[in-house]
């Protein structure tokens, strides 16, 4: 759902968001990128926090963190998320 989300917000606010990038590409594009990130925001699925233990691991340390299951979205395990779960969560962001 988080990639899904940030995909929503890069097409919506495509001037104010410069990109995304999941959790799962490697620790060195991720961490290029980041290197040339402003104010980045890292969103969580749920708390586990693996984006943020990714970007930890890298030395960096984000403007902001978001876990979505902290703001009512509820993990439905590797379900495609719904329309409405993107929608609710793009809202919060």
């Amino acid at each position: 759902m988080t990639t899904r989300t940030a995909a929503v917000l890069l097409q919506r606010y495509a001037g104010e968001i410069d990109c995304c990038i999941p959790a799962t590409r490697e620790g060195e594009a991720i961490d290029e990128v980041l290197r040339h990130t402003e104010e980045p925001l890292i969103l969580d699925g749920c708390s586990d926090c693996c984006a943020l233990k990714k970007i930890h691991h890298l030395q960096r340390r984000p403007e902001h963190h978001i876990i979505a299951t902290e703001c009512g979205i509820t993990k439905n395990g590797m379900e495609k998320p719904t329309f409405s779960e993107i929608e609710e969560l793009t809202a919060i962001i």
